[in-house]
Order: structure tokens, then sequence, then C-alpha cells
């Protein structure tokens, strides 16, 4: 696995497709988080706008390699091992992306609740945007391994499905990226941190099973 892992992040950072994503994350900080904003409010917002990206970046590694060159690693690791390295390279660039928006957003943001009267610790409040961020990122590769290949094909329906489910996930009540962000937000009128582990958990769960549900597809369908 570790070698499909090094070939999926070889295509994807070659293709340059990781650009556009980025630059919509960057937008999205440049526009929601300001120096010396309510931090506990700059994570959340930091968080919610991870998911979908994470869906765009799935979205990008299960469709980055030619037909023959899939089949090619399908013949020698197997379909679902190929199709679970593009998901987990995925994971891994859009973690490393919120790791690095929790480090700025810490930097930049005042460590105070909403109404700035209330002193928020910076170190728990740092753990509570990461988890929220990984949590986000988590359901976002939930959505792109359920809304493109191999469960969906055509460019047609995947694009509008993979889009209209992000922001489904983001602002459903049950959704744990919802709660999650909403913990945050929440937390920052009081001033008080909540790691939002219930939501996290929630989250990988759902990721695990899409990405089964993937992978299943994937060995039948190749």
């Amino acid at each position: 696995m570790t070698a499909l892992l090094r070939y999926q992040a070889a295509l994807l950072l070659r293709s340059h497709r990781w650009l556009p994503p980025l630059l919509l994350y960057g937008v999205f900080m440049a526009v929601g988080v300001r120096a010396g904003q309510p931090v506990l409010d700059s994570f959340g917002y930091a968080a919610a706008a991870l998911l979908p990206v994470t869906a765009w970046l799935v979205r990008i590694c299960v469709t980055n390699e030619p037909p023959s060159a899939r089949d090619c690693a399908a013949a020698a690791a197997g379909p679902w091992r190929v199709h679970l390295a593009a998901l987990l390279t995925a994971l891994l660039a859009s973690a490393a992306l919120g790791t690095a928006a929790t480090a700025v957003v810490a930097l930049i943001s005042d460590p105070r609740s909403a109404d700035r009267q209330i002193a928020v610790s910076l170190g728990p409040a740092a753990l509570a945007g990461l988890v929220a961020a990984v949590t986000c990122a988590l359901l976002g590769t939930a959505v792109g391994a359920l809304c493109n290949r191999p469960l969906l094909r055509s460019t047609a329906w995947a694009v509008p499905c993979t889009a209209l489910a992000a922001l489904l996930v983001v602002f459903a009540a049950v959704s744990p990226a919802y709660a999650a962000v909403t913990g945050l937000v929440t937390g920052s009128l009081s001033g008080t941190v909540h790691v939002p582990l219930l939501p996290l958990a929630a989250a990988a769960a759902c990721a695990g099973g899409a990405a089964a549900v993937a992978c299943a597809v994937s060995t039948r369908r190749g």
C-alpha cells in the first residue's frame, strides 16, 4: 500500500490538478478568516470550507490515471487497493491542508470568545479546530467516494452530485461536520472549547463505509 500511495501522490503532484482546489480553499480562507477574529469561529469556518475541497481532491485522485495505467496497476495490485490508495491520497492531502490552515488560524486569530470578554485557551482550541478539520476531511472523502468513479462514471452526474452532496453534508443538521463546526461556533459564544470527538468518530465510520462500498464496486467494474 505504501508504494501505491507514493504512486498516487506522484500522479496528483505531477498533474497540477490540485491547484484549483487549493486556490479555492485559499479564497475561502481569505474571505472568511481575518486577523483578530475570535479563534473558535475562525476554526469552524476553516474546517467547513475544507469539506468541498476534499471532495474535489477525491474526484481528482480517482480520475487521475489514464485507463491503460489504471488497468496495469489494478492487474498488479488489485483494483480495490488501487482505488483505496487514491482515496487515502486525497484524504492525506486534505488533512495536510487542514493542519496548515489550523496553524494559520491559531497564529492570526484572537483567543477570545465571540464578545471578546472571555479568554480562550489556544492549545485546546487548536486541538478542537484540528479535530473539526479532520472530521470535515473524512466526510469530504466519503462524499467524493460515493459521487465519483466507480459508482458515478459520467462527469455530467458526478460533478453536480459531488457539489450538491458536499453542501448538504456541511449544512445538514444530522451531519457530523455540522455538529463539529456548530460546536466550535457555539463554544465561541461562551468561551468554552468542545473537542468534537463524537463527530470525528461518526465521520470516520462514514468515510470507512463509503470507501468500502467504492472499493467493492471497483473490484467488480474495474
